[in-house]
């Protein structure tokens, strides 16, 4: 929509500054006569914007004029609290800007959006960082419509699930407390109690959701962000970790590195190019694991990551390479 459009050219003026109308037609996927009308429509309307002529020219806002987000949709202000969850930014050193941002962000909302927006925060996180161990079995795809836990989420309705577990793949039903719901690494998780105990659903695993006609019965003084931490820490942590070396050909490093982000012990290797001539061939990788079975999935990589160390699970991988060799030279002629 043109108010829409005419909004985003406000903000990207306010925060980049002078732009060509080139670059402002590529962001917002437009033509530069459209973007130019849209900059006629501002100046009309009392903001004032300006154009400068010349190779070095561009359109920008007078200095010091600020707008503000009222233009947001309800929708657009509850996306914009959908937020990382708190560790991820307390890893980046942003935990007390992401604060300070939030206040002032929610301080310039319209009046009707904060309830919505500051539920949205408070119900839903991000957290793109896999799970410790290995990686994280692919998401298959809702069986539930989301839409059906964020409305028992957003309305503090009690829940009535059908899940399948993926321990013993039996099916049962719980009825639930929900606290919110997370995206881990591009899962999603539904948190909730059950029975008073904090407890964690994968949603492509549920058969079923059904939302009760009865309140939801949280634990006093907790929110979501605190019931993940705790659910987040009890499967993550590791209490006696497996140090791993593992020596990785640089073709591949990068790749090794996104799959096993979470196993890292230490600062990852800076130079990740392939090409780079004056670099070694192989590098060293630290890592650490649950445990010697959690570690075989580094077989996965060939020869291309080698395990210098412990011994122990060089031998374990060499006897699992074994098996698949010994399974791939049996004559197959009588299957």
């Amino acid at each position: 929509m043109r108010s829409e459009r005419l909004l985003s050219i406000m903000l990207l003026l306010q925060t980049h500054g002078r732009l060509p109308a080139g670059d402002l037609a590529e962001r917002l996927e437009v033509s530069v006569r459209t973007v130019m009308r849209d900059i006629e429509a501002l100046s009309a309307a009392g903001v004032p914007v300006y154009t400068v002529r010349g190779p070095h020219g561009g359109i920008a806002l007078l200095p010091g004029y600020r707008t503000n987000v009222t233009g947001l949709t309800a929708d657009e202000a509850r996306a914009l609290f959908v937020l990382l969850s708190d560790h991820a930014h307390t890893e980046l050193g942003l935990g007390r800007a992401l604060g300070s941002a939030l206040r002032k962000l929610m301080a310039a909302l319209p009046a009707p959006h904060r309830p919505d927006a500051d539920l949205a925060s408070r119900r839903i996180l991000i957290d793109p960082v896999r799970w410790r161990g290995g990686p994280a079995h692919p998401a298959t795809g809702p069986a539930v419509d989301l839409a059906v836990l964020q409305q028992a989420i957003f309305t503090d309705r009690r829940l009535r699930l059908r899940y399948r577990h993926g321990r013993d793949n039996r099916v049962r039903s719980y009825t639930l407390d929900p606290y919110g719901l997370v995206n881990k690494a591009g899962v999603w998780y539904l948190v909730a109690d059950h029975r008073g105990e904090p407890a964690l659903f994968r949603t492509d695993r549920a058969l079923s959701a059904g939302i009760l006609d009865e309140p939801v019965r949280r634990r006093d003084g907790l929110e979501l962000a605190d019931v993940w931490d705790g659910l987040r820490r009890h499967i993550d942590d590791i209490p006696a970790p497996l140090p791993v070396t593992v020596s990785v050909h640089r073709d591949i490093l990068a790749r090794f590195l996104r799959i096993h982000e979470a196993d890292l012990a230490g600062p990852p290797p800076t130079d990740l190019s392939p090409d780079a001539d004056d670099h070694p061939e192989r590098v060293h990788v630290e890592l650490r694991f649950r445990s010697l079975a959690a570690a075989e999935v580094l077989l996965a990589f060939g020869t291309d990551a080698e395990v210098l160390a412990p011994a122990e699970l060089r031998q374990a991988l060499a006897r699992k390479a074994a098996e698949v060799a010994a399974r791939y030279t049996t004559d197959t002629d009588h299957r």
